[in-house]
């Protein structure tokens, strides 16, 4: 539990970091940031792992490749799609978008990994998913009386002027599908790097977890470099200028990758995913301290269910 809850807390501040930098690099270079300067400390926390527990190299078993790959892949997507519903949704609302994620991730891990869990188990995963799905609601469109302005401001049947088109509807069904996208390929990911972590035969679950985050991150800067260099080089040139911010994302990603995997080593995906949720409470905090974002009754309502579920989860565990 311990390792989950750095984990949310270091994986909030680095969200919050790249959706900073998104302005700046566009989705695909925030997107990089947290894997081009992730990878230096990547590399440093394996060195440091095998060099204090004194244990041969791990041997990968059949199929670790695989898990290694799909969950780098899928994770590049998934942080794409997070930083683009950011854009558009406010950062702790897109935050519990994402967090639909622990369902997802039960039947993935259940259907690929064997995963079993108890029925308290699904029964606190689908109690705190509820108080996600509230949190996520959408209110009904707020009609605005007050006179056309401009041709921005749309006119409904009764008369009523709604708010400007990029305020209203597909906007935000698109932030919706983009954060329900990121929940499905992070499930996806987190599969595939505890598939990882235990085709790593039986040395210590640090160097396992170690290992298996400086081959992800390996694997992830090399696409996305590769993408960059063929498509956008200009991208490249403006993350060796902005170093600073991007060295605090790559460090901050680096070291939450490194406490999930590190959690996936020891426990089910599912209950890891679950106790995360307390990732959203980060995500309060941060978006009301940088972004000035309220927070509805209703919203907290969802959050209690939140509690409930994680709390559980983290009890009967």
């Amino acid at each position: 539990m311990v390792f989950t809850l750095f984990a949310a807390g270091g994986q909030v501040l680095r969200n919050a970091m790249q959706r900073s930098l998104t302005e700046k690099l566009g989705t695909t270079g925030a997107t990089h940031v947290r894997f081009l300067y992730g990878l230096p400390f990547g590399l440093l926390f394996f060195g440091a792992a095998f060099y204090l527990m004194g244990q041969p190299m791990p041997r990968a078993q059949p199929g670790f490749w695989g898990w290694i790959l799909l969950g780098a892949c899928t994770q590049i997507v998934a942080t794409a799609l997070m930083l683009t519903a950011m854009r558009s949704k406010s950062f702790v609302m897109t935050t519990a978008y994402i967090k639909t994620e622990p369902v997802q991730v039960a039947v993935f891990a259940a259907i690929f990994l064997g995963d079993r869990l108890p029925l308290w188990i699904w029964v606190s995963v689908i109690v705190a998913t509820v108080g996600v799905v509230m949190m996520s609601w959408q209110k009904a469109p707020v009609k605005q009386k007050r006179p056309i302005t401009d041709g921005a401001t749309s006119t409904s049947f009764d008369g009523a002027h709604t708010l400007p088109a990029k305020e209203s509807g597909s906007g935000s069904a698109q932030a919706i599908a983009f954060g329900l996208g990121a929940a499905a390929l992070f499930a996806l990911a987190a599969v595939g790097f505890r598939g990882g972590v235990i085709h790593l035969g039986e040395s210590h679950f640090w160097l396992r977890a170690s290992l298996t985050l400086a081959i992800g991150l390996t694997i992830q800067t090399f696409i996305l470099s590769t993408y960059l260099l063929i498509r956008d080089r200009q991208v490249l040139v403006k993350l060796v200028e902005l170093w600073r911010p991007s060295l605090l994302g790559g460090f901050l990603g680096a070291f939450s990758s490194q406490m999930w995997y590190l959690a996936f080593a020891l426990a089910t995906v599912a209950q890891v995913r679950t106790l995360a949720l307390v990732e959203i409470f980060f995500a309060l905090i941060i978006s009301k301290k940088l972004f000035a974002q309220g927070t509805s009754a209703r919203e907290l309502l969802g959050m209690a269910l939140i509690a409930v579920g994680v709390a559980g989860v983290a009890w009967l565990s």
